[in-house]
């Protein structure tokens, strides 16, 4: 049976936190789960936290009748209050809990949704920080801890904690061997809950007037985690992020068929001055970057600006070093494709800043990868206050 499709729910709805909702899904698609995200809403597409819109499989209310081996919430507010009063999903989740099936939740959604439905007495769970004593009202034990197991409820505390949470549910799903080849994937952080860090040399200022102006853009194949965790921590900081699709349409598909919305089209801002250009990777979306002329135009001009850019994943050695913009820079990337740097003395670190450039190397790097960006722009200080916000 370990080795049979398990099927997932991910429940979504306006104001869901886009970074635990994309998270769940990539992760578990990787584990091999098949994922339906639905829209507890009227309408499948959902503006999520920080001004990120999303796109579900389906409705709710068209899949109420379907079985599941996995009913996952996210949180975020209000999403997490909307999946709260959706009785059809509390329907469904307490029949989960019944028929002895895995029901899990992170952030606000265990305290919210679960606790609330009564799913949580006798059990010990875990959420955010300020939702731990609405929490510990409704199980017999509120934990701090990052993911929490107790029979078959799991639940989590925040963005920052997703990615563990996730491999969690897919070691519930498919056994520890898949988790843990999963986890070696996505390199994901040896020290959780510890403080951020990150590798720099040539140390420069990197300036901005009133608020930073950041181009994120996005194309088909990118990798879904290393995107919203961009925009996510970044929108945190108070960052103006624009999200840019390279192509026709507004709507990205993404690595792990994840719907992602942009803000614009890169065309319609090919002539706009940005502080930092910095794309999110994936294995098929970074050669569709490289091969974006408008896209590399932008990056190459930046680069002669003295003004920063960076890359992620598979971006640095697909992007960057065809292009001449890792010239006398040192940088990290995706370790599948360490070998297309000429200068491979930094790729074993996480995140690697040399003067203007930023360079990481997966999903499981993305919240570092962002929060250095908040570093370079704002101050050790500020990194710092959104991971702890985040649980990073």
């Amino acid at each position: 049976m370990a080795s049979s499709t398990k099927t997932v729910l991910i429940p979504i709805a306006h104001g869901t936190e886009p970074l635990e909702a994309v998270a769940m899904i990539t992760v578990l698609r990787r584990g091999g789960a098949d994922v339906t995200v639905a829209s507890v809403e009227n309408q499948v597409g959902v503006d999520a936290c920080h001004g990120i819109k999303m796109v579900a499989d389906t409705l709710l209310s068209d899949i109420t009748d379907s079985i599941f081996d996995l009913i996952v919430l996210p949180g975020g507010l209000p999403g997490g209050e909307t999946l709260k009063n959706c009785k059809p999903l509390e329907n469904m989740v307490k029949k989960q809990d019944t028929d002895g099936r895995l029901n899990a939740a992170i952030c606000c959604a265990p305290a919210l949704a679960l606790g609330t439905w009564g799913l949580l007495e006798g059990k010990k769970a875990t959420g955010y920080p300020v939702f731990m004593e609405k929490l510990a009202a409704t199980c017999a034990t509120a934990s701090e801890s990052r993911v929490e197991i107790d029979g078959r409820i799991v639940t989590s505390r925040g963005p920052g904690t997703t990615i563990e949470f996730s491999i969690a549910l897919v070691e519930q799903l498919y056994g520890k061997e898949k988790a843990d080849e999963v986890s070696s994937i996505l390199l994901v952080r040896p020290n959780p809950g510890e403080e951020y860090t990150f590798t720099e040399l040539n140390k420069t200022n990197w300036s901005f007037e009133d608020t930073p102006q950041i181009l994120v853009p996005i194309t088909e194949d990118s990798e879904e985690v290393e995107a919203i965790a961009l925009v996510d921590i970044l929108r945190r900081a108070k960052a103006n992020v624009v999200i840019a699709a390279v192509g026709n349409s507004l709507e990205v598909v993404g690595s792990r068929k994840a719907k992602l919305v942009a803000d614009v089209l890169l065309d319609d801002v090919a002539e706009k001055s940005f502080d930092l250009i910095v794309l999110p990777g994936g294995r098929n979306g970074a050669p569709r970057f490289a091969s974006c002329e408008t896209l590399v135009n932008m990056l190459k001009k930046q680069a002669e600006a003295n003004k920063p850019y960076g890359g992620i994943c598979a971006v640095p050695a697909y992007v960057f070093e065809p292009n001449g913009l890792l010239k006398g820079k040192k940088a990290t990337t995706l370790p599948l494709v360490s070998n297309k740097l000429s200068d491979q003395s930094h790729i074993e670190h996480r995140v690697v800043v040399d003067g203007n450039v930023i360079t990481s190397r997966a999903p499981g790097t993305a919240m570092e990868f962002s929060l250095a960006i908040v570093e370079k722009f704002y101050g050790r200080e500020k990194g710092l206050q959104l991971a702890k916000a985040t649980l990073v």
